[in-house]
């Protein structure tokens, strides 16, 4: 754990990214990219930078089991999403996987952050209504517009009336381009809901 890189201040007051230097975070809140184009989601925080010291310890609670490591996982995703909290949440989401992925996995690890934050944070965890209706090619064999393309039209609300109004907060493990969650945030505003925002445990720092 004393080789876990945390993101702390300053970051991007939009997407969350780390500012390289202290003179771009003097210069502006917002990063260049930010500035540059428009975000369909609200707020968009990590805990942590995915690298060589935090890649363990999330894909063996991912893909082997070690459900024991949700607990510090969901404390650390509720210190990064502080100010998305004191924003406003009405609801917590997590990113859905496919039947057969769910399947083959046995569980989905987004859908136990937000059971476990729900519970820290009293706000209602809904985990079964934003569904992925396709089954697609890991995010993690892509790149660039490939992810996009990836996660074109694969996921549905199931019950819209839930979500309208309602200021969500998507879920997931790791953010890499942000496809996944961007496809996601889409899908939940087209349904209605009031604002979208991200929260993940980790996220690539160079994530174009």
């Amino acid at each position: 754990f004393n080789q876990i890189n945390f993101i702390s201040a300053p970051y991007c007051k939009i997407c969350g990214m780390p500012f390289e230097n202290e003179k771009e975070a003097n210069l502006s809140k917002i990063c260049a990219k930010c500035a540059s184009q428009k975000h369909i989601t609200r707020l968009n925080r990590s805990a942590i930078i995915y690298d060589d010291f935090s890649k363990k310890l999330i894909l063996d609670f991912k893909f082997y089991a070690k459900t024991q490591n949700a607990n510090i996982l969901a404390k650390w995703l509720y210190a990064a999403g502080k100010d998305i909290f004191e924003e406003g949440v009405d609801l917590i989401m997590p990113v859905p996987l496919s039947y057969r992925r769910l399947f083959g996995r046995g569980y989905n690890q987004s859908a136990i952050l937000a059971r476990l934050l729900s519970k820290q944070t009293k706000i209602e965890a809904d985990v079964f209504n934003l569904k992925k209706i396709k089954h697609t090619k890991p995010q993690s064999s892509l790149s660039g517009k490939s992810r996009l393309k990836n996660v074109k039209n694969v996921f549905e609300v199931k019950a819209p009336e839930k979500i309208k109004g309602k200021r969500i907060v998507l879920i997931d493990d790791v953010l890499t381009t942000g496809a996944t969650l961007a496809e996601c945030a889409k899908v939940l505003l087209k349904n209605g809901a009031a604002s979208v925002d991200t929260l993940t445990v980790a996220r690539v720092k160079n994530n174009e």
